[in-house]
């Protein structure tokens, strides 16, 4: 005998405890591939850049375009350009078009997205609903908040301060662009069937049927309480709500109703031109000063808030910029986007450009006008 100990196995405890240890990390590492972790491609950038203090020059160019969710509303937060894929968002510079930070998922697709309030707020359909909802930081592209959201398979977002409107098959739905809060879930009544509704310093405008009467209805739009319900006119074959900054505004057929945030009454009403496709062609509308600016097939109204008359109108190719002390305006037209007065719509300068197209929302960073259409987001420089 040489003396030597027999080698000891260990004892069983351990070889199961090592067994049960590589079995969880690989059920971790499972789990990590196929979670929404895995699947979410974000990068994030610096503090929002600086907007240069100089003007469109007198002659411009296209310097970029990008493919951009069907109508997003303003699209220009923080001083950079959203722009859309079926995957997720970005925000890029708007004079190159370069990204600057973006939010994508593998394994869900973009149902759509609105950027406010130095937020951009994307919802996503990882299986048969659009089901979760997040808020990206607009400068940089840090994720804000995230949560579960109740809507149907295909919502609409739309924007303005303080309230994102969803509107989906499931009723209507305000959040919070800034937190996590949903506000207030709305439903018609048993016997109305909702067919357009948006959001604006009005509050939520409703455009419903029940039982055969068309109706128009504002909603508050931090409680979701009715304000006002009204009937309208129900021989128009067409009906679409236009818009509901300072006042609210119905396209029945060939003319624009013009009711009162207040109450509901009409103040005026406006004849368009006939010839438009009245259920596809866009409807723009903001408000700024003591005028909502409304653009409908092909004209641009400087509507007074007070009475709803026209202080003026001209040939446009959609809503323009405003100048950040509301006076004057930057408008899309036909070879130029042309700056002019807010009061009266005189004319004060040109920056000539070919190839504008129609139905977009115009704003301005420095020397870069930035032109978004449904579908498309163009920058000129």
């Amino acid at each position: 005998m040489d003396g030597a100990r027999p080698r000891r196995l260990p004892p069983l405890r351990i070889w199961v405890w090592t067994a049960a240890t590589l079995v969880v990390a690989a059920v971790a590492v499972l789990l990590w591939r196929t979670s929404d972790a895995a699947a979410t491609s974000s990068t994030t950038a610096g503090a929002a850049p600086d907007v240069p203090a100089s003007a469109p020059a007198s002659e411009l160019a296209e310097s970029w375009s990008a493919a951009l969710a069907p109508d997003p509303g303003p699209v220009v937060q923080s001083g950079r350009v959203l722009v859309t894929d079926a995957r997720g968002v970005a925000m890029v510079d708007p004079a190159t078009g370069q990204e600057a930070w973006h939010y994508r998922r593998a394994n869900a697709t973009l149902c759509d997205a609105t950027a406010v309030d130095g937020n951009v707020v994307a919802v996503f359909r990882g299986t048969g609903r659009c089901d979760e909802a997040v808020g990206l930081v607009a400068a940089t592209g840090v994720r804000d908040w995230y949560r579960n959201v109740p809507f149907g398979p295909e919502v609409e977002l739309t924007g303005t301060a303080r309230i994102v409107l969803a509107s989906s098959s499931t009723g209507l739905d305000t959040l919070d662009p800034t937190g996590n809060t949903l506000r207030w879930h709305h439903d018609p009544a048993a016997d109305c069937q909702v067919v357009g509704s948006t959001v604006g310093t009005a509050g939520v405008v409703v455009l419903q049927r029940c039982a055969g009467a068309l109706q128009v209805q504002l909603l508050d739009g931090f409680s979701g309480d009715v304000v006002w319900t009204r009937d309208v006119d129900t021989g128009a074959a067409t009906a679409r709500i236009a818009g509901a900054d300072d006042l609210v505004d119905v396209v029945l057929g060939d003319r624009v109703l013009v009711l009162s945030p207040a109450d509901g009454s009409t103040l005026t009403q406006l004849p368009l031109p006939a010839g438009a496709d009245p259920l596809t062609e866009p409807l723009l509308q903001t408000g700024t000063g003591d005028v909502a600016l409304l653009w409908a097939r092909g004209t641009l109204y400087a509507l007074d808030r007070t009475t709803g008359l026209a202080r003026w109108q001209l040939p446009a190719l959609g809503l323009p910029a405003v100048s950040a002390d509301a006076s004057t305006l930057t408008v899309p037209e036909d070879g130029a986007f042309v700056r002019r007065t807010t009061a009266d719509g005189t004319e004060q300068s040109r920056a000539r450009v070919d190839g504008i197209p129609a139905g977009g929302r115009t704003a301005t960073l420095g020397p870069v006008v930035v032109h978004a259409t449904a579908g498309e987001v163009r920058s000129y420089r």
